[in-house]
């Protein structure tokens, strides 16, 4: 996936926000877990509650450090069939993905459980935006009753793709996973059909808008779920799962610092790193930054003192001067609904 196609990242942005963008994503990982036991491994290897949904079926979910309990990898399973799931982390992580499910499977009685990375068999394309199902109703009729959060297996001209209500932008839309060696077929297809390529740095900036966090910036060393308040993604009732009894601490001790976004009083990108500064005090640093094309305005993520809160006003330091900025509550814009569909 490039920075951007010809038509300029911004363009990108917008046709994503208000018509549909396709990305090709088949960077991202993927890890197969089959058999009897795999229900289990993953329980124990990740934060959330698979108890909670069922095959036909996504989730997200965070892989944690078992001495801190910060966060690995934040990942998707698709629950594909009865015994089947694809996993989905990071490209940089599917490594430590596959390790932690590796030491799952190690336990005795386990030997049946296969896990395999099926990265370079397929491809990725994520179509996204409030007409992608207008579009899919022309191209891929079966993808676009794919609701929110599920999966489903289907068949296009004769391939066997899988596709998942899924998503990275905060928009409707589907990820479609096809063999790889046939992605160009579908993607000429949805391209015919008046879905705009869309790349890396759209990808940055509507993620950003709708306030989703990036490993690397939001999650990772150090980096706990509670302290980006993603509290949600953690299964406090399931007995075990790695990282259990780190998280445990800090949520009795309470966070040190949590996560919220940043609105600049001009057009001029936050940048990661830049200091938060409140009534002359250092309260924490951004995380992410960007100019939001919503908004006309720069935006950011940051990690901040937890008094600060919502409505306040505070500066950003941005090399030799200060930048003044409203204190929001993420998303950015308003978003469709994120909740599961039913």
């Amino acid at each position: 996936m490039p920075l951007s196609y010809p038509t300029g990242t911004v363009e990108e942005h917008l046709a994503c926000r208000q018509s549909v963008a396709m990305f090709d994503v088949s960077h991202l990982g993927t890890v197969r877990v089959t058999g009897p036991d795999a229900f289990a491994v993953l329980q124990e290897s990740f934060t959330n509650d698979l108890s909670k949904i069922g095959p036909g079926r996504a989730q997200y979910t965070h892989l944690l450090d078992e001495k801190d309990g910060s966060v690995l990898d934040d990942l998707i399973v698709w629950w594909v069939s009865s015994d089947s799931y694809d996993v989905m982390p990071n490209a940089s992580n599917t490594l430590p993905v596959l390790e932690a499910l590796w030491a799952g499977t190690a336990q005795e009685g386990r030997q049946n459980t296969q896990v395999s990375d099926v990265t370079a068999e397929r491809a990725v394309i994520a179509v996204q935006g409030p007409k992608t199902r207008e579009l899919l109703e022309k191209c891929f009729p079966g993808a676009a009753g794919t609701k929110r959060m599920r999966v489903s297996q289907l068949s296009w001209n004769g391939l066997e793709c899988t596709v998942a209500g899924t998503g990275y932008t905060g928009e409707d839309g589907v990820e479609i996973a096809v063999p790889a060696g046939e992605a160009e077929r579908i993607w000429s297809e949805l391209l015919a059909g008046g879905a705009v390529p869309a790349g890396l740095g759209a990808r940055d900036t509507l993620r950003l808008e709708a306030g989703l966090p990036l490993h690397g910036h939001e999650l990772g060393p150090g980096i706990t779920p509670l302290q980006v308040g993603l509290g949600w993604v953690v299964g406090w009732d399931k007995s075990c799962f790695r990282g259990r009894s780190a998280l445990a601490a800090e949520r009795d001790r309470g966070v040190s610092r949590h996560l919220l976004g940043l609105v600049s009083e001009s057009r001029q990108p936050l940048r990661q790193g830049a200091g938060v500064i409140y009534s002359g005090s250092d309260v924490g640093a951004v995380t992410s930054g960007s100019f939001s094309p919503m908004l006309e305005r720069g935006i950011g993520l940051a990690l901040v003192h937890p008094s600060i809160q919502p409505g306040e006003q505070v500066e950003v330091q941005m090399r030799n001067r200060l930048i003044g900025a409203e204190v929001v509550k993420p998303p950015f814009i308003k978003m469709p609904a994120r909740g599961e569909s039913s």
